[in-house]
């Protein structure tokens, strides 16, 4: 036990023996039906988490899977805008209804509640916390065989909340090749291991951009350190993201299902 432990296990993320791993999970609304939960992750923003998530999620659904994606990111969520969503969340007596993308993707995010999607949300770490759970036992997920959520950057609040109250498959940590990632993704590593949720994979974003002329892999932000990463904390699957015009076009223009076969190898790597 951790020393001066007031035994409130909601604020802490200490791994101690007095802590029962299923104390504070919370149920989903009792009509829905999720039987896998994924999560993604990344050390620090701006790698490409919910570019990630949301490729993972066309490539589930492109596979036959019924898909959903929770949209974590309160206050940054950019998940809506990628599948072209932009229609507002239903409600009934019975809870709340998430949109459905083009391909039959269930989503709930912020930005789908949000009278005006430009809208910020300036809100405290405590009601950022509780507006994620709500979306896991207010809504009303049908039959899905697998959600990703995109979490926060960061070990903070929601990912602390998010470890502590769904139940967790896994994760798919995001990263870039840059030197400093090494130490951003020893942090997610070690909140996993924290919180004993198993690491599926990683996933490094702009790893290379392949010149259009010779078809050579161009390492624009320096080599790939990722496969000697995976190697040291034991991660299974590796995939390599390029920078890629055309991915980024999709996503910007709400298209990004179009472009499920990015990860779908990646996919069944980690759903063996």
């Amino acid at each position: 036990m951790a020393e001066n432990c007031n035994h409130d296990c909601s604020s802490c993320g200490q791994n101690c023996s007095s802590r029962d791993k299923n104390s504070l999970l919370k149920k989903p609304h009792a009509l829905s039906q999720i039987k896998k939960t994924i999560a993604v992750v990344s050390g620090k923003g701006g790698v490409g988490k919910s570019m990630t998530c949301s490729l993972l999620a066309a490539a589930a659904q492109e596979s036959g899977r019924v898909t959903a994606v929770m949209d974590a990111d309160i206050t940054g969520p950019s998940i809506p805008k990628m599948f072209g969503v932009h229609d507002r969340a239903k409600g009934s007596d019975e809870g709340i209804l998430p949109v459905v993308t083009e391909s039959g993707i269930q989503l709930m995010s912020m930005n789908v509640l949000l009278e005006n999607e430009e809208e910020p949300v300036v809100w405290r770490g405590s009601l950022i916390s509780g507006t994620v759970m709500q979306f896991w036992t207010d809504v009303i997920w049908t039959g899905v065989d697998i959600m990703f959520i995109d979490m926060p950057p960061g070990t903070g609040d929601v990912p602390l909340t998010v470890f502590q109250s769904i139940p967790i498959d896994g994760v798919i940590i995001v990263t870039t090749p840059q030197d400093l990632v090494g130490m951003i993704v020893q942090k997610a590593v070690n909140m996993a291991q924290m919180m004993n949720v198993p690491i599926l994979g990683i996933v490094e974003n702009m790893s290379y951009i392949k010149c259009p002329d010779c078809g050579r892999k161009i390492s624009v932000f320096g080599e790939s350190r990722v496969d000697a990463l995976a190697l040291e904390y034991g991660i299974p699957a590796v995939e390599k993201l390029p920078i890629d015009p055309e991915l980024t076009r999709a996503a910007d223009c709400g298209r990004i299902e179009d472009k499920s076969e990015y990860l779908s190898g990646f996919l069944n790597k980690i759903l063996k």
